[in-house]
Protein backbone atom coordinates (compact mmCIF):
# COMPACT_ATOMS: atom_id res chain seq x y z
CA UNK A 1 0.00 0.00 0.00
CA UNK A 2 2.69 2.50 0.47
CA UNK A 3 4.06 1.68 -2.76
CA UNK A 4 1.55 2.12 -4.03
CA UNK A 5 0.92 5.19 -2.63
CA UNK A 6 4.44 6.25 -3.67
CA UNK A 7 3.98 5.42 -7.08
CA UNK A 8 0.73 7.45 -7.15
CA UNK A 9 2.15 10.74 -5.78
CA UNK A 10 5.36 10.75 -7.83
CA UNK A 11 3.54 10.54 -10.78
CA UNK A 12 1.06 12.94 -10.05
CA UNK A 13 3.50 15.29 -9.57
CA UNK A 14 5.87 14.67 -12.80
CA UNK A 15 2.64 15.01 -14.79
CA UNK A 16 1.82 18.04 -12.80
CA UNK A 17 5.16 19.92 -13.54
CA UNK A 18 6.03 18.80 -16.88
CA UNK A 19 2.05 18.80 -18.15
CA UNK A 20 1.11 22.57 -16.79
CA UNK A 21 4.00 24.74 -18.16
CA UNK A 22 3.46 22.62 -21.75
CA UNK A 23 0.16 23.09 -22.15
CA UNK A 24 -0.59 26.95 -20.94
CA UNK A 25 1.82 27.12 -23.86
CA UNK A 26 -0.42 25.21 -26.58
CA UNK A 27 -3.21 27.25 -25.24
CA UNK A 28 -1.58 30.50 -25.67
CA UNK A 29 -0.64 29.72 -28.61
CA UNK A 30 -4.21 28.18 -29.69
CA UNK A 31 -5.76 31.22 -28.96
CA UNK A 32 -3.68 33.52 -31.03
CA UNK A 33 -4.21 30.90 -33.49
CA UNK A 34 -8.05 30.60 -33.67
CA UNK A 35 -8.67 34.73 -33.27
CA UNK A 36 -6.50 34.82 -36.67
CA UNK A 37 -7.44 32.18 -38.47
CA UNK A 38 -9.61 29.37 -37.07
CA UNK A 39 -9.20 26.01 -38.72
CA UNK A 40 -10.72 22.90 -37.61
CA UNK A 41 -7.86 21.09 -36.06
CA UNK A 42 -6.86 24.12 -34.12
CA UNK A 43 -10.37 24.31 -32.68
CA UNK A 44 -10.11 20.43 -31.56
CA UNK A 45 -6.40 20.92 -30.48
CA UNK A 46 -7.71 24.24 -28.24
CA UNK A 47 -10.55 21.91 -26.35
CA UNK A 48 -8.10 18.94 -25.62
CA UNK A 49 -5.97 21.72 -24.21
CA UNK A 50 -8.13 23.05 -21.76
CA UNK A 51 -9.16 19.51 -21.00
CA UNK A 52 -5.92 18.47 -20.13
CA UNK A 53 -5.61 21.65 -17.87
CA UNK A 54 -8.78 21.02 -16.03
CA UNK A 55 -7.19 17.82 -15.43
CA UNK A 56 -4.12 19.12 -14.28
CA UNK A 57 -5.86 21.21 -11.97
CA UNK A 58 -7.71 18.11 -10.21
CA UNK A 59 -4.17 16.45 -9.61
CA UNK A 60 -3.40 18.65 -6.50
CA UNK A 61 -6.77 17.03 -5.14
CA UNK A 62 -5.54 13.73 -5.97
CA UNK A 63 -1.84 14.39 -4.41
CA UNK A 64 -3.51 14.82 -1.25
CA UNK A 65 -5.75 12.23 -1.70
CA UNK A 66 -2.47 9.82 -2.05
CA UNK A 67 -0.47 11.52 0.48
CA UNK A 68 -3.48 10.56 3.16
CA UNK A 69 -3.28 7.11 2.06
CA UNK A 70 -6.47 7.06 -0.01
CA UNK A 71 -8.73 8.49 2.63
CA UNK A 72 -10.65 11.80 1.57
CA UNK A 73 -10.14 14.72 3.79
CA UNK A 74 -10.47 17.35 2.43
CA UNK A 75 -14.64 18.94 2.30
CA UNK A 76 -16.61 16.36 0.90
CA UNK A 77 -18.32 18.03 -1.77
CA UNK A 78 -14.73 18.27 -3.47
CA UNK A 79 -14.67 14.74 -3.89
CA UNK A 80 -17.99 14.14 -6.07
CA UNK A 81 -16.36 17.95 -7.95
CA UNK A 82 -13.49 16.63 -8.42
CA UNK A 83 -13.78 13.54 -8.96
CA UNK A 84 -16.41 14.45 -11.84
CA UNK A 85 -14.09 16.88 -13.54
CA UNK A 86 -10.88 14.05 -13.18
CA UNK A 87 -12.86 11.19 -15.28
CA UNK A 88 -14.69 13.54 -17.60
CA UNK A 89 -11.70 15.03 -19.52
CA UNK A 90 -9.78 11.63 -19.16
CA UNK A 91 -12.63 10.62 -21.98
CA UNK A 92 -13.45 13.70 -23.43
CA UNK A 93 -9.67 13.55 -24.25
CA UNK A 94 -10.15 10.21 -26.35
CA UNK A 95 -12.80 11.71 -28.48
CA UNK A 96 -10.76 14.78 -28.97
CA UNK A 97 -7.67 12.52 -30.41
CA UNK A 98 -10.53 10.79 -32.11
CA UNK A 99 -11.96 13.58 -33.87
CA UNK A 100 -8.29 14.91 -34.98
CA UNK A 101 -7.89 11.55 -36.56
CA UNK A 102 -10.85 11.81 -38.71
CA UNK A 103 -9.66 15.54 -39.59
CA UNK A 104 -6.65 14.32 -40.87
CA UNK A 105 -7.84 11.31 -42.86
CA UNK A 106 -10.69 13.15 -43.87
CA UNK A 107 -8.09 16.04 -45.59
CA UNK A 108 -5.85 13.68 -47.08
CA UNK A 109 -8.20 10.99 -48.52
CA UNK A 110 -10.98 13.12 -49.84
CA UNK A 111 -9.05 16.99 -49.95
CA UNK A 112 -10.83 18.26 -52.66
CA UNK A 113 -14.42 17.38 -51.12
CA UNK A 114 -13.45 17.77 -47.17
CA UNK A 115 -12.16 21.14 -48.34
CA UNK A 116 -15.56 22.47 -49.30
CA UNK A 117 -16.85 21.57 -46.33
CA UNK A 118 -14.59 22.25 -43.72
CA UNK A 119 -15.80 24.81 -41.33
CA UNK A 120 -14.68 26.07 -37.87
CA UNK A 121 -17.90 25.05 -36.69
CA UNK A 122 -18.63 21.74 -36.95
CA UNK A 123 -15.56 21.61 -35.24
CA UNK A 124 -16.83 23.55 -32.43
CA UNK A 125 -20.06 21.26 -32.25
CA UNK A 126 -18.46 18.18 -32.54
CA UNK A 127 -16.04 19.69 -29.09
CA UNK A 128 -19.31 20.65 -27.26
CA UNK A 129 -21.42 17.32 -28.24
CA UNK A 130 -17.65 15.88 -26.69
CA UNK A 131 -18.06 17.39 -23.65
CA UNK A 132 -22.17 16.38 -22.85
CA UNK A 133 -21.74 13.23 -23.98
CA UNK A 134 -19.08 13.00 -21.36
CA UNK A 135 -20.53 14.59 -18.50
CA UNK A 136 -23.57 12.78 -18.89
CA UNK A 137 -22.04 9.15 -19.17
CA UNK A 138 -19.59 10.20 -16.24
CA UNK A 139 -22.42 11.68 -13.98
CA UNK A 140 -22.36 8.12 -12.14
CA UNK A 141 -19.35 9.62 -10.68
CA UNK A 142 -20.30 12.72 -9.36
CA UNK A 143 -23.77 11.16 -8.23
CA UNK A 144 -22.05 7.75 -6.53
CA UNK A 145 -20.43 9.41 -3.23
CA UNK A 146 -23.96 11.47 -2.32
CA UNK A 147 -25.71 7.90 -2.97
CA UNK A 148 -22.63 6.39 -0.54
CA UNK A 149 -23.33 9.20 2.32
CA UNK A 150 -26.80 8.38 2.31
CA UNK A 151 -26.67 5.07 2.56
CA UNK A 152 -24.13 5.10 5.61
CA UNK A 153 -26.63 7.63 7.02
CA UNK A 154 -29.70 5.12 6.87
CA UNK A 155 -27.41 2.27 7.66
CA UNK A 156 -27.09 3.95 11.16
CA UNK A 157 -30.59 4.82 11.24
CA UNK A 158 -31.57 1.47 10.88
CA UNK A 159 -29.18 0.12 13.34
CA UNK A 160 -30.56 2.59 16.01
CA UNK A 161 -28.15 5.24 15.93
CA UNK A 162 -28.79 8.27 17.69
CA UNK A 163 -26.48 10.06 15.48
CA UNK A 164 -27.87 9.63 12.47
CA UNK A 165 -28.73 12.65 11.62
CA UNK A 166 -25.35 14.03 11.66
CA UNK A 167 -23.31 11.12 9.92
CA UNK A 168 -20.28 12.07 8.49
CA UNK A 169 -19.43 11.45 5.01
CA UNK A 170 -17.63 8.15 4.04
CA UNK A 171 -13.95 8.04 4.85
CA UNK A 172 -12.98 7.79 0.88
CA UNK A 173 -13.75 9.26 -2.14
CA UNK A 174 -15.23 7.06 -4.92
CA UNK A 175 -14.32 3.47 -3.49
CA UNK A 176 -15.05 0.83 -1.49
CA UNK A 177 -18.61 0.31 -2.93
CA UNK A 178 -21.35 -2.09 -1.28
CA UNK A 179 -22.48 -4.71 -3.73
CA UNK A 180 -25.66 -2.89 -4.41
CA UNK A 181 -23.76 0.27 -5.34
CA UNK A 182 -21.56 -2.07 -7.21
CA UNK A 183 -24.94 -3.60 -9.15
CA UNK A 184 -24.88 0.00 -10.52
CA UNK A 185 -21.36 1.08 -11.13
CA UNK A 186 -19.87 -1.88 -12.96
CA UNK A 187 -22.78 -1.80 -15.58
CA UNK A 188 -21.81 2.09 -16.22
CA UNK A 189 -18.12 0.69 -16.37
CA UNK A 190 -18.36 -1.24 -19.04
CA UNK A 191 -20.72 0.78 -21.10
CA UNK A 192 -17.56 3.64 -20.86
CA UNK A 193 -15.07 1.16 -21.83
CA UNK A 194 -17.47 0.06 -24.94
CA UNK A 195 -18.82 3.64 -25.85
CA UNK A 196 -15.94 5.87 -24.73
CA UNK A 197 -13.19 3.59 -25.55
CA UNK A 198 -13.97 0.74 -27.88
CA UNK A 199 -15.69 2.49 -30.44
CA UNK A 200 -13.05 6.15 -30.61
CA UNK A 201 -9.87 3.69 -30.37
CA UNK A 202 -11.32 1.61 -33.50
CA UNK A 203 -11.98 4.76 -35.29
CA UNK A 204 -8.73 6.26 -34.85
CA UNK A 205 -7.08 2.96 -35.52
CA UNK A 206 -8.90 2.85 -39.09
CA UNK A 207 -8.28 6.47 -39.99
CA UNK A 208 -4.77 6.66 -39.19
CA UNK A 209 -3.89 3.17 -40.98
CA UNK A 210 -5.53 4.45 -44.21
CA UNK A 211 -3.94 7.90 -43.27
CA UNK A 212 -0.47 6.15 -43.37
CA UNK A 213 -1.21 4.19 -46.33
CA UNK A 214 -2.25 7.16 -48.61
CA UNK A 215 0.49 8.65 -47.50
CA UNK A 216 2.92 6.21 -48.57
CA UNK A 217 1.59 6.37 -52.14
CA UNK A 218 1.48 9.89 -52.61
CA UNK A 219 4.68 11.13 -54.47
CA UNK A 220 4.41 14.86 -53.85
CA UNK A 221 5.42 14.99 -50.57
CA UNK A 222 8.93 15.38 -48.80
CA UNK A 223 10.36 12.76 -47.13
CA UNK A 224 10.58 14.41 -44.19
CA UNK A 225 6.96 15.84 -43.79
CA UNK A 226 5.73 12.23 -45.16
CA UNK A 227 8.10 10.69 -41.77
CA UNK A 228 6.89 13.47 -39.35
CA UNK A 229 3.04 12.73 -40.09
CA UNK A 230 3.49 8.87 -39.89
CA UNK A 231 5.60 9.24 -36.83
CA UNK A 232 2.52 11.11 -35.34
CA UNK A 233 0.00 8.80 -36.69
CA UNK A 234 1.64 6.02 -35.28
CA UNK A 235 2.77 8.09 -31.72
CA UNK A 236 -1.32 8.83 -31.15
CA UNK A 237 -2.17 5.23 -31.54
CA UNK A 238 0.33 4.26 -29.11
CA UNK A 239 -0.50 7.27 -26.54
CA UNK A 240 -4.35 5.78 -27.15
CA UNK A 241 -3.58 2.42 -26.61
CA UNK A 242 -1.09 2.90 -23.51
CA UNK A 243 -2.29 5.64 -21.74
CA UNK A 244 -5.94 4.61 -21.47
CA UNK A 245 -6.15 0.80 -22.38
CA UNK A 246 -5.07 -0.49 -18.71
CA UNK A 247 -7.49 1.75 -16.84
CA UNK A 248 -10.45 0.71 -19.41
CA UNK A 249 -9.36 -2.94 -19.13
CA UNK A 250 -10.15 -2.75 -15.11
CA UNK A 251 -13.66 -1.90 -16.19
CA UNK A 252 -13.98 -5.34 -17.78
CA UNK A 253 -11.95 -7.63 -15.42
CA UNK A 254 -13.97 -5.55 -12.81
CA UNK A 255 -17.19 -6.42 -14.23
CA UNK A 256 -16.18 -9.91 -15.09
CA UNK A 257 -14.98 -10.47 -11.82
CA UNK A 258 -18.22 -8.60 -10.16
CA UNK A 259 -16.04 -6.35 -7.97
CA UNK A 260 -13.68 -3.06 -8.05
CA UNK A 261 -10.34 -4.04 -8.88
CA UNK A 262 -7.73 -3.08 -6.24
CA UNK A 263 -5.55 -2.05 -8.91
CA UNK A 264 -7.04 0.43 -10.67
CA UNK A 265 -5.89 3.61 -9.49
CA UNK A 266 -2.32 2.37 -10.70
CA UNK A 267 -3.94 1.37 -14.17
CA UNK A 268 -5.23 5.03 -14.13
CA UNK A 269 -2.13 6.32 -13.99
CA UNK A 270 -1.46 5.83 -17.66
CA UNK A 271 -4.42 7.67 -18.34
CA UNK A 272 -2.66 10.43 -16.21
CA UNK A 273 0.63 10.48 -18.05
CA UNK A 274 -1.20 11.77 -21.42
CA UNK A 275 -1.61 14.63 -19.77
CA UNK A 276 2.28 15.55 -20.37
CA UNK A 277 1.95 13.58 -23.38
CA UNK A 278 -0.67 15.44 -25.45
CA UNK A 279 1.95 18.38 -25.90
CA UNK A 280 4.31 16.29 -28.39
CA UNK A 281 1.27 15.50 -30.42
CA UNK A 282 0.38 19.30 -30.35
CA UNK A 283 4.24 19.92 -31.52
CA UNK A 284 3.50 17.27 -34.89
CA UNK A 285 0.04 18.35 -34.95
CA UNK A 286 0.51 22.19 -35.16
CA UNK A 287 3.30 24.42 -37.05
CA UNK A 288 1.92 27.27 -35.01
CA UNK A 289 2.93 25.62 -31.45
CA UNK A 290 6.61 24.20 -33.22
CA UNK A 291 6.98 28.08 -34.09
CA UNK A 292 6.13 29.28 -30.52
CA UNK A 293 8.08 26.67 -28.82
CA UNK A 294 11.26 27.06 -31.17
CA UNK A 295 10.31 31.09 -30.60
CA UNK A 296 10.75 30.48 -26.66
CA UNK A 297 13.84 28.29 -27.16
CA UNK A 298 15.65 30.74 -29.37
CA UNK A 299 14.71 33.31 -26.32
CA UNK A 300 15.71 31.41 -23.61
CA UNK A 301 19.31 30.17 -25.34
CA UNK A 302 20.04 34.31 -25.53
CA UNK A 303 19.61 34.95 -22.16
CA UNK A 304 21.53 31.90 -21.09
CA UNK A 305 24.34 33.27 -23.62
CA UNK A 306 24.26 36.89 -21.98
CA UNK A 307 24.21 35.50 -18.42
CA UNK A 308 27.06 33.26 -19.58
CA UNK A 309 29.31 36.15 -21.24
CA UNK A 310 28.47 38.79 -18.09
CA UNK A 311 26.78 41.19 -19.70
CA UNK A 312 24.28 42.14 -22.56
CA UNK A 313 26.39 41.19 -25.81
CA UNK A 314 28.59 43.62 -27.89
CA UNK A 315 26.50 45.82 -30.09
CA UNK A 316 28.63 47.68 -33.01
CA UNK A 317 28.61 51.05 -33.06
CA UNK A 318 26.08 52.92 -35.80
CA UNK A 319 27.10 54.68 -38.54
CA UNK A 320 25.41 57.45 -36.83
CA UNK A 321 26.84 57.09 -33.66
CA UNK A 322 30.33 57.12 -36.00
CA UNK A 323 30.15 60.23 -37.45
CA UNK A 324 28.91 61.79 -34.22
CA UNK A 325 31.84 60.39 -32.27
CA UNK A 326 34.41 61.57 -35.10
CA UNK A 327 36.65 64.68 -33.84
CA UNK A 328 35.91 68.23 -35.55
CA UNK A 329 38.70 69.11 -38.04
Amino acid sequence: MLCSRQLLLSVYIVTFLMGVPANILALFTFCHKVRRRAAPIDILLLNLTISDLIFLACLPFKMKEASDGMVWLLPYALCPFTGFLFYVTIYNSTLLLTAVSVERYLGVAFPLRYSMCRRPRYAVLASILFWVVTSVNLSIVYIMPYTQWSNGADSDNSNGSTASKSAGPPPTCYQNFTQDELNIVLPVRLDLFLVLFCVPFFICCFCYVNFILILTRLPNIGRRRRLRAIGLALGTLIVFAVCFGPYNASHVVGFARQESEEWRNVALLSSTLNAGLDPIIFYFSSAAVRSMLNHCFRGIMAKLHILRCGGAPHQRPSKTDKYREAPLP
